[in-house]
């Protein structure tokens, strides 16, 4: 029973990866076991990973995502640190919403790290957007952090309020927990689709650090 579902979503996968128009699915091996998917293989860029993974997630029955996709750039796309460098300080300093003054970019091995410390989870988000799709990124390290500055009984009534107005989410199912500027989130929800939904309505409170996501798919 179980490797026939593991096969069913096998093949969901590989048609969903198909579909996604930014993927070269040809390149990417897909393995299940229990509900568990690993994807293999190699990508263009950095932005193709994320796409690949995305399309994934999207999948109703999926238990957990691994990824071990390799990005090899063509070799149009190839650049040096330094060149991978100075794209993503223009990059941040071109994005309206990316309060650049405040950020530092590092760049290894086409690795970027970001650190620095917004006011705001959409900023810190903007800054990874920024530069995720930028020729010769392999990967993007976002360790931007968040100033808090909001009691605890704030957010997780906005959080809650957040949920309640969701039509994709069964609020009552889930249970939020504040302690600092970190907030767990407890609970069952049917899909990947509407954790993530959960996790970005927490993410939307202000002063929000860390948001730890502990929702199981049932």
């Amino acid at each position: 029973m179980q490797a026939r579902l593991d096969l069913d979503l096998q093949q969901r996968v590989l048609a969903e990866l198909e579909w996604e128009p930014g993927v070269d699915a040809t390149q990417i091996r897909v393995a299940v076991d229990r509900g568990v998917v690993t994807l293999a293989g190699t990508v263009a860029s950095y932005a193709e990973k994320l796409d690949a993974e995305r399309a994934v997630r999207r999948l109703a029955g999926i238990r957990a995502l691994v990824s071990n996709l390799e990005v090899r750039p063509q070799l149009a796309l190839v650049r040096t640190d330094t060149g991978v460098g100075r794209a993503v300080t223009q990059a941040l300093e071109w994005n309206v919403a990316v309060p650049h003054e405040r950020i530092r970019a590092r760049v290894k091995d086409g690795q970027v790290t970001l650190e620095g410390q917004v006011p705001f989870q959409f900023q810190r988000a903007a800054a990874e957007s920024a530069v995720t799709h930028l020729p010769g990124v392999k990967g993007v390290h976002n360790l931007i952090t968040i100033r808090a500055g909001v009691s605890a009984s704030d957010v997780k009534s906005r959080i809650e309020a957040a949920l309640l107005r969701s039509a994709e989410i069964d609020a009552r199912s889930v249970q939020v927990e504040i302690q600092g500027g970190t907030v767990t989130l407890r609970g069952q929800v049917h899909s990947w689709a509407e954790r993530k939904e959960a996790e970005r309505a927490a993410w939307a409170a202000p002063g929000v650090c860390e948001v730890r996501d502990e929702l199981e798919v049932a």
